[in-house]
């Protein structure tokens, strides 16, 4: 096991290296860099994400001539001075060629130096660690619920494969499943949060203006209160999947000649069923949990983030691309990405400490 263990480790340095860079690529050319944006703000103009066109990383070769001999190359930068051009590059770095600033960001991202953002004068490290805690809330209470709902609904289901019960809450599963958990959300805003009939739920924020002059009591009740529409929207786009995986695993078990066995030898359904066929069933679904707590924290609470106004990591994510804020984006690439793999290491591991018949030692990487 340490042989692997050590294989997948060392596969991690190219993956990071891989996705890092792709997403390198991509970004030169999105429009709308940090540098345009700077001058737009000088000027008084509005930030479009259409304002740099060209064929260079920051820069427009077929831009409208230059008025007061500005040669700047950038859409918009007209009538300034060249040399505050140059400063504004200069300070964003973008007055090194792209190859230099993407391997002295390898190098600083080994020591886990981040940067500082663009925008807010806080070091990406202090933005991850101010916004986590909103996506740790969201995610656990996420993940709980969705593991405590669909695994007892998945088992039923397969017990009771084929009956009146197993029909209807399939179809309730296929609705679950054919929202997304974003038009959810909003569906619950409208219903509940004063968007048009109720105004049960608060539409922004996980606590209340007030909440450190609220007693212990308070602070907990006005807790779940800002964030019971959240998890509920995320809890519905989750547990149809989980669902329908844990009944589909209860009853390839059961079907087992093993359970026949077991069922020869005299032993109740409810031993069969918690005594042989759990352990194995569960195998798929425990050792998933890694990698489901990652889809929760990072990817599938950007939008309920974004909606409900909830200061998290999807949030930030969210704004740092519409900012085209890059150490920001690059600094939580790399870390979230490099959290995705370990927990795919933890995910493997944890399905030699459920099933220990599992061996990844004489596995190919």
């Amino acid at each position: 096991m340490a042989a692997y263990i050590l294989r997948r480790i060392l596969l991690m340095i190219p993956t990071l290296f891989g996705i890092l860079l792709l997403n390198f690529v991509i970004i030169q050319f999105a429009p709308g860099g940090p540098v345009e944006q700077t001058i737009a703000h000088l000027q008084g103009l509005g930030v479009a994400a259409t304002s740099r066109i060209g064929s260079g990383p920051q820069s427009d070769t077929a831009a409208a001539p230059s008025n007061g001999g500005n040669q700047s190359g950038y859409r918009g930068a007209q009538g300034l001075d060249p040399e505050l051009i140059k400063q504004i590059e200069q300070m964003y770095g973008f007055d090194k060629p792209a190859h230099e600033r993407f391997f002295t960001m390898l190098k600083d991202y080994l020591s886990f130096d981040f940067g500082r953002s663009f925008f807010s004068d806080k070091s990406v490290i202090e933005l991850i660690i101010e916004k986590m805690p909103v996506s740790i809330s969201i995610g656990l209470w996420t993940t709980l619920l969705t593991y405590l709902i669909s695994v007892p609904l998945g088992i039923r289901k397969a017990v009771r494969d084929g009956t009146s019960f197993d029909v209807w809450t399939s179809g309730v599963i296929i609705v679950g499943y054919a929202i997304p958990n974003f038009l959810f959300a909003i569906l619950l805003i409208v219903l509940f949060a004063g968007g048009t009939y109720l105004e049960w739920f608060p539409l922004r924020g996980l606590t209340s203006p007030d909440f450190d002059e609220m007693t212990l009591a308070e602070q907990i009740g006005d807790y779940f209160w800002h964030i019971a529409l959240p998890i509920l929207a995320s809890v519905v786009g989750s547990f149809a999947t989980l669902t329908m995986l844990t009944k589909n695993a209860f009853l390839d078990e059961i079907h087992k000649q093993y359970v026949l066995t077991a069922r020869a030898k005299g032993l109740t359904e409810s031993g069969v069923l918690y005594g042989h066929v759990f352990r194995n069933a569960m195998l798929l679904i425990i050792a998933g949990m890694p990698a489901a707590l990652i889809g929760i924290f990072f990817t599938g609470s950007m939008l309920i983030e974004v909606i409900f106004s909830l200061d998290g990591l999807g949030l930030l994510g969210y704004e740092a691309v519409i900012n085209r804020d890059y150490p920001v984006i690059f600094g939580t690439l790399y870390i979230f990405t490099l959290i995705g793999l370990v927990m795919k290491l933890i995910s493997d591991l944890t399905y030699t400490f459920v099933d220990p018949r599992i061996d990844f030692e004489s596995r190919e990487v």
